[in-house]
């Protein structure tokens, strides 16, 4: 393999970084198709558990606010797993060793996918609330309450991505990749998004209760809504911090051995 040559000035942390960030951007908005379904998908969820099944889970009408906060972590969910497929690919494509002959930090390429993963999933959420006050989501939250929010779902997508990210360099290929990253998927049913977990089997409350999802939306549902949030908070900061660091430990480690160190 051809070596970059020794005078080559390696390009700054900053500068590969940006480069990377704007690469991805690009590749997602070329993948118009993924981009949509990442967004149509739970808004049409939406839709469905809010005019199918919200006359019989809540006959007052107010079943809308219940489950926006977790058609949010949802949205988020979709749109980090298209991370898994763009990583797997990169690493099976052969670009990763052309990324290594040149004078930049090759790893570079997976902090742009999470990066640009970030940006294209807080779009997306953007457009699934607006989507949800038009169908009749009235939150109570004031000004602080929804940066707390916004912060939450930020810590989230950021530990999901670099999970999905994690998956996407242990795949032997893009499609599986995506069948890894879909399993992780169902994790929003078996919690709190849809129904109260109290409403469920006792077998069944226990993972619901104490899986990573069901904190975060609790504490994204107390925060917009006013629902008492408890020790959730602490939790859904705990998982996330959690996840956040063990996925960049497994990435960079599952990076190293696939692609070699720079």
């Amino acid at each position: 393999m051809i070596s970059p040559h020794p005078s080559a000035k390696t390009a700054s942390f900053a500068t590969t970084n940006a480069v990377f960030i704007g690469r991805s951007i690009r590749l997602s908005l070329r993948n118009v198709e993924a981009l949509i379904m990442a967004i149509a998908l739970p808004i049409m969820l939406m839709l469905l558990f809010t005019y199918v099944f919200g006359g019989a889970l809540d006959p007052g009408g107010n079943y809308v606010n219940y489950v926006v906060p977790g058609i949010i972590l949802l949205c988020a969910g979709f749109g980090s797993s298209i991370t898994a497929v763009d990583v797997a690919q990169d690493m099976t494509n052969g670009i990763i060793d052309r990324f290594r002959t040149m004078p930049i930090r090759s790893i570079s390429v997976i902090t742009g996918h999470v990066a640009a993963s970030l940006v294209r999933n807080l779009i997306a959420t953007a457009v699934v609330i607006s989507v949800a006050f038009l169908v009749g989501f009235r939150p109570s939250a004031n000004f602080p309450e929804w940066l707390m929010a916004f912060g939450v779902i930020v810590l989230f997508i950021l530990a999901f991505t670099w999970l999905y990210a994690a998956i996407g360099l242990v795949a032997s290929s893009p499609s599986a990749a995506s069948a890894y990253g879909f399993a992780l998927l169902f994790l929003p049913y078996l919690s709190s998004a849809f129904v109260p977990t109290d409403t469920m089997p006792d077998w069944l409350q226990g993972i619901a209760n104490r899986q990573p999802i069901t904190p975060v939306i609790e504490t994204i549902r107390g925060l917009l809504t006013g629902t008492p949030i408890r020790e959730n908070a602490w939790w859904a900061a705990g998982w996330c911090a959690f996840i956040l660091l063990a996925s960049v430990v497994w990435a960079m480690r599952a990076f190293s051995r696939k692609a070699g160190r720079r």
